[in-house]
């Protein structure tokens, strides 16, 4: 049933959602920020996840070894050599891939160079990409450099396909560009989430156009991962990058996560960008000048993994693989509905907002992207003045994240009741 007819049919106040709620003791494995000696309410995960609490110490161990061992750290007891490793099974769950075909490396806008470098390769009048309009800037930078390094105007072949009054990208719609562009198209590359909306789009849908023509299918789930399952290998998508301090908490700025479909992550042909540690594991260490790259993802890689930083990955990923991606989704279609139940019942509230963000849940995640026709910056600073942390958007947007591994459903409903204050 949809969350919010749920609630229109039993509705129940946020103290006993909480109570029935199963994962309500993983909020106590996050620090939530303290404002006037008050917790604050932290809706602004799909920018930068709370700092879980083991992470600490598991920088500290790694650091101790760094102290005690030095350089045979690479080699002995847990080594550094082969840390990339790690983090396979847990990602792999959350973006529904096979071990071999994720890797957690670089930053976001780094590997979506990578990506392209190997994914954009136009030959004869297979020139075109297509992109959404309004494209994230490091989405647009890179996709528009990589046109220019091979001499294709983005003027002239980067189609930008533009949504409708409310933000809302139509499948249908991209479909259509997709199949009417045809053998002219050598790639699409769009977002799990559009940023500015909260729209999920129907990957698998995109992909099998894409597919169709003869184009390569690839998305930036900067917004999606960690916030709603995917099926990326069973999809068939091409490629994929996302950054892991939004919803999957690991630390400003930290490291990125990639996915490339097994079809081309074992074709030792296919084009890349190569690196030393994306050498064959057995003869690395010859120094050898003959590529010979690591069959999956892994061929892609450049350097040795970071290890101070990736170990603040590894912390929230051990936590989300105990939560089980499956489980938070349930719970984020309830805390985000009863969010928009709140928030459309509101007669104080109603007049002056509109939800940007889709109301079928299967085409959304934690965030709702709410337009104020007015008072919009009145609200956002009334809101963080009593204690709300949140994103603001121009022109007149609030998005809210709710987040199901830290956030409660009494935190929506308070967050409700402070933005009825601004317009009573």
């Amino acid at each position: 049933m949809n969350a919010i007819r749920h609630f229109e049919k039993n509705p129940v106040n946020a103290i006993i959602l909480d109570q029935q709620d199963p994962l309500k003791e993983f909020r106590k494995k996050f620090y939530i920020p303290i404002r006037n000696n008050t917790e604050v309410i932290y809706f602004c995960g799909n920018s930068l996840g709370l700092q879980p609490k083991i992470t600490s110490s598991k920088i500290d161990h790694e650091l101790k070894k760094w102290a005690q061992k030095g350089v045979d750290g690479h080699f002995n007891e847990d080594p550094w050599v082969s840390h990339h490793h790690k983090g396979k099974t847990a990602m792999a769950h959350l973006v529904g891939a096979k071990t071999h075909e994720v890797v957690a490396m670089n930053n976001l806008t780094t590997n979506l160079h990578l990506l392209l470098a190997s994914f954009y390769q136009p030959k004869g009048t297979r020139k075109k990409m297509i992109i959404e309009k309004g494209a994230f800037p490091s989405d647009y930078f890179a996709v528009t450099s990589h046109m220019k390094q091979k001499g294709i105007s983005p003027e002239d072949h980067l189609i930008e396909i533009s949504p409708d009054e409310n933000g809302y990208f139509s499948t249908e719609k991209i479909c259509h560009s997709i199949l009417t562009t045809g053998d002219a198209l050598a790639l699409v590359m769009l977002p799990g989430i559009q940023y500015y909306s909260g729209q999920f789009l129907d990957l698998k849908s995109i992909t099998h156009a894409a597919h169709k023509v003869g184009a390569y299918a690839g998305f930036d789930l900067a917004h999606a991962v960690g916030n709603i399952p995917m099926t990326l290998h069973e999809d068939q998508v091409d490629f994929s990058a996302w950054c892991s301090y939004k919803y999957l908490n690991s630390g400003p700025g930290n490291v990125s996560g990639v996915f490339i479909h097994e079809k081309h992550g074992n074709n030792p042909d296919f084009p890349r960008l190569a690196g030393w540690w994306g050498q064959n594991e057995t003869i690395r260490f010859k120094m050898e000048n003959d590529f010979d790259p690591i069959p999956g993802i892994d061929g892609w890689m450049l350097s040795n993994a970071n290890i101070i930083s990736s170990v603040a990955h590894l912390a929230s990923l051990d936590i989300f693989e105990k939560a089980n991606i499956q489980e938070l989704r349930k719970k984020s279609i309830l805390l985000t509905g009863y969010l928009e139940y709140l928030l459309v019942n509101n007669e104080a509230i109603k007049p002056h907002i509109n939800i940007l963000t889709p109301k079928n849940e299967s085409e959304r995640g934690c965030q709702l992207s709410l337009y104020f026709y007015d008072q919009g910056r009145l609200a956002f600073d009334h809101l963080t003045k009593n204690g709300v942390v949140l994103d603001w958007r121009e022109p007149n947007v609030i998005r809210v994240a709710p987040v199901p591994l830290y956030n409660s459903f009494e935190e929506v409903e308070k967050f409700v009741i402070l933005l009825g204050q601004v317009f009573d």
